[in-house]
């Protein structure tokens, strides 16, 4: 896997990590295939609630998993001209009474590896116990968690289970993620994304695979301090979510951030200096890419970081001045079908840094101060606040 044998993974404690990457490309054809053999239970849960104007879905998730519902958000949004509002678990629970303040038909979409996190229970409860009216949508990886069981009781659930490889046994999300990522956006878009219209991105992938693990795990071994992502729009998320990666993987030894390329101007650009690599996931949408391209020349210009590297899907003059990767295949797609190839690359990026640093990727915190399932967190009872629910407001 990833170009090592499996007695170099075990020797470098990275063996779970380095297959549960690889198997991507094949997991996401397994989960759509479940989504197509489920379509008539998940169009009878979904119709009549799409059916109501007002409709509010929230993506949440705690950790990697609000950063799907963050990547997502923004383009189904603007495809199904629906709300759709992500909103992390862990800000849910510590204030439910703003985040539900609206008396909207809800429906929570889920995003749970385990389903066992605190969070992900409570938000869940808090939301049946604020919202006159709301419904459970759950994508989850373990049949065996809390968020999986009670879905069989409750006649406002409905979960979809995800391929049983892409419950991770490491310690990140990596399948797990894209695989919940993917039917998310199959349930929501199913005419748009379908088993054949999903395999160029898959197939691309497979060559990111096995044809620039070579640049990028060379890319891993440069002493490179400080790691900046940016994107825009769906992007950002996948920014969010390739710092967290980093920074899990290599135990917070190295300083990793995140932005969007107009918003790193205002302020977190100062963070460059000369031990800093910035990568760029250069949007497909043309409006977009010209403000990801403008930011790209002006860092190249400044000539204060070590490296700067656009990914890119499509080739650009701007984007061929400097250090960049392109993907193997132009795939000419969305940007939320983009989220999977560079959330590839940033996942190899960031098991070949830790394996460069003698971090184990299966287990970076062996002591035990960030855990695979979160520990430690007291859920408190939330009591009504008797401030009504303010009436919903109708985005389109």
């Amino acid at each position: 896997y990833l170009g090592y044998s499996i007695q170099a993974l075990q020797s470098a404690g990275g063996e779970a990590t380095a297959r549960e990457i690889s198997q991507q490309p094949q997991s996401w054809k397994k989960t759509l295939a479940i989504l197509s053999e489920q379509h008539s239970q998940i169009s009878a849960f979904l119709a009549p609630l799409m059916n109501q104007p007002e409709l509010r879905i929230v993506l949440t998730g705690a950790g990697t998993s609000a950063f799907a519902g963050r990547a997502l958000a923004p383009y189904l949004s603007g495809q199904t001209r629906r709300r759709f509002d992500a909103i992390a678990t862990t800000d849910i629970v510590t204030d439910p009474s703003e985040y539900f303040a609206e008396s909207c038909p809800t429906l929570l979409v889920s995003f749970a590896r385990s389903g066992c996190s605190p969070e992900s229970v409570a938000a869940v409860e808090l939301a049946s116990q604020l919202l006159p009216t709301c419904y459970h949508l759950v994508i989850t990886c373990n049949p065996d968690g809390d968020l999986y069981q009670r879905s069989l009781t409750d006649e406002h659930t409905l979960a979809l289970l995800m391929p049983d490889e892409t419950n991770d046994r490491s310690f990140a999300m990596t399948s797990s993620l894209t695989s919940m990522m993917l039917a998310c956006l199959a349930v929501f878009l199913p005419a748009e994304m379908t088993t054949e219209s999903f395999a160029p991105v898959a197939d691309v992938c497979e060559r990111i695979l096995s044809e620039q693990l070579a640049v990028i795990t060379a890319l891993a071994k440069e002493d490179c301090q400080r790691v900046i992502y940016l994107g825009s729009g769906s992007l950002q998320g996948i920014a969010q979510e390739a710092a967290l990666k980093l920074l899990e993987l290599t135990a917070g030894r190295l300083l990793v951030g995140f932005d969007s390329p107009v918003g790193f101007r205002h302020g977190p650009k100062s963070v460059i200096d000369n031990s800093s690599l910035v990568i760029i996931f250069v949007s497909n949408d043309p409006y977009t890419r010209q403000y990801d391209l403008d930011l790209l020349t002006e860092l190249r210009n400044d000539g204060q970081a070590r490296r700067i590297i656009a990914i890119a899907d499509t080739p650009d003059p701007v984007i061929s001045q400097g250090d960049h990767l392109l993907l193997p295949t132009p795939l000419n797609v969305s940007d939320a079908q983009l989220c999977f190839p560079y959330l590839l690359v940033a996942q190899i990026y960031a098991f070949s840094r830790a394996v460069s640093l003698a971090i184990s990727p299966d287990n970076p915190c062996p002591g035990g101060e960030v855990n695979r399932v979160v520990r430690g967190v007291k859920i408190y009872p939330f009591h009504n606040k008797n401030r009504g629910n303010k009436p919903c407001q109708t985005l389109y």
